[in-house]
């Protein structure tokens, strides 16, 4: 059998070696090549068939083919070549190779095997198995109910806690509320009482008729006339200074007459009289000065008191009435209600507070409460404030006010006495009608 060169060789007339130049010997120790003559017996396509080749041509012909190869492996020699691998390595690859090629061999043999060999079926469960199971989930049931019952438990403790701890604060919310309230409620009491004062003053400045200065003019240039016909000049400092001192002194004269300067129509030395009252309060001992020495007196409350305490009329409880007959018919403007002042005062919770005036035109002598209780009309009510100036004023607030000659002065409680309320001056101011013959109250 010829080998692979050879056929190779003779598949071609010309034939090179085919070795691979890597694989020859360097080019000195390579045996000198002898000459071969390969016969060609195939018939070429495009030729006869060539004579037979002599020895010697085909000698020649190697020869030739032998210098033309030997050129080109000269020349590829003289590149520089590779080292060869160190033997560990060729070793150590080969071994990988191996061991991965032994690797899939064995899982593809395992692969088959599982095809081959399927695993058997599963046993069906035990009953006992069954039953221990269903134990322990009956058991992990009874815990969670355990468990959930004591939340429960907790939870009604923490919501009873709560619920005390809210009480608690809204106690004392509610406790500071009121206190805040009370506070409040004094507050606006004073300024209540502050308001009062104030109306009062405003209400006296608007009785003081202060003059505009158009007024004023008119008043200064009476006051020069009168002062300038006299001298002949004009008005000097000092006119105007007696002129002033002479009204001072009027004005002066005018209020130590009765403290206030007002007419007063119910005053007992002008002809005014109490003609009916609450029952008085009589004291248990007749040495007490207060009273008049036990026999009360209620024609004092229509008397100057000077100021002097225990003067007074004096009734029982923190309520009661008083009717005052006037000297004549008038139209009332305004009353005036006295107690002794805080400055020589020994207790002044005995003087009244809230009181009401009603007026009434009296025709008949001796006339009966009830026949004039249907004529009777309010005329003012008002409150006697202790932190003020004794005597206090307060005008007549009904409208159409008509004639009246009869007065009630009514009180439904004190500054604080529940044994008795004094009553030390009480006025009527007004002015008589224009027609002596008018008479009755016109609501």
């Amino acid at each position: 059998m010829a080998s692979p060169s050879l056929a190779a060789a003779a598949s071609s007339p010309l034939a090179l070696d085919a070795i691979p130049i890597s694989s020859r010997p360097p080019a000195a120790a390579a045996p000198r090549k002898r000459p071969v003559l390969l016969l060609d017996t195939r018939p070429h396509p495009a030729s006869p068939t060539p004579p037979l080749l002599s020895s010697t041509a085909a000698g020649a012909a190697a020869a030739a083919a032998a210098a033309g190869a030997a050129a080109p492996a000269q020349a590829r020699r003289k590149k520089p070549s590779h080292p060869p691998k160190p033997r560990w390595q060729t070793v150590l690859s080969v071994a990988a190779k191996n061991a991965a090629l032994l690797a899939v061999l064995l899982y593809l043999g395992d692969l088959a095997w599982r095809w081959s060999h399927p695993p058997p079926p599963s046993p069906p469960p035990d009953r006992a198995a069954l039953e221990g199971y269903a134990a322990r989930v009956d058991e992990v049931e009874a815990s969670l109910a355990r468990a959930i019952k004591m939340m429960q438990v907790q939870l009604e403790a923490v919501d009873r806690k709560i619920d005390g701890e809210v009480g608690a604060a809204r106690a004392d919310l509610a406790a500071l509320l009121e206190e805040k309230r009370l506070a409040l409620e004094g507050g606006l009491a004073l300024l209540d009482s502050k308001a009062g004062e104030l109306g009062d003053t405003l209400a006296g400045l608007r009785r003081m008729e202060f003059l505009r200065k158009d007024e004023f003019e008119k008043f200064w240039e009476e006051v020069k006339g009168s002062l300038a016909k006299g001298s002949g000049s004009e008005v000097d400092l000092d006119q105007v200074r007696a002129l002033a001192r002479e009204i001072a002194m009027k004005e002066i004269e005018k209020h130590a007459a009765d403290g206030i300067g007002r007419v007063d129509y119910a005053v007992a030395s002008g002809g005014g009289r109490v003609v009916r009252h609450s029952d008085a309060y009589v004291p248990k001992r007749s040495g007490w000065g207060w009273f008049g020495g036990g026999n009360p007196d209620p024609q004092k409350m229509i008397q100057p008191s000077f100021g002097e305490p225990g003067q007074c009329f004096a009734v029982q409880g923190s309520s009661g009435f008083v009717e005052i007959k006037l000297k004549t018919g008038i139209i009332p403007e305004a009353f005036t209600l006295e107690h002794v002042s805080k400055d020589v005062a020994y207790d002044r919770s005995t003087a009244p507070k809230d009181c009401r005036v009603s007026g009434w035109y009296d025709e008949t002598p001796g006339e009966t409460q009830s026949s004039h209780a249907a004529k009777m009309s309010a005329l003012a009510e008002f409150t006697y404030n202790l932190d003020k100036n004794s005597i206090q004023t307060f005008d007549v607030t009904a409208s159409d006010v008509g004639v009246v000659n009869m007065i009630r002065l009514d009180f439904s409680s004190n500054h604080g006495s529940s044994q008795l309320t004094c009553i030390y001056r009480f006025r009527v101011h007004g002015h008589e009608p224009v027609s002596p013959g008018t008479s009755g109250f016109q609501a």
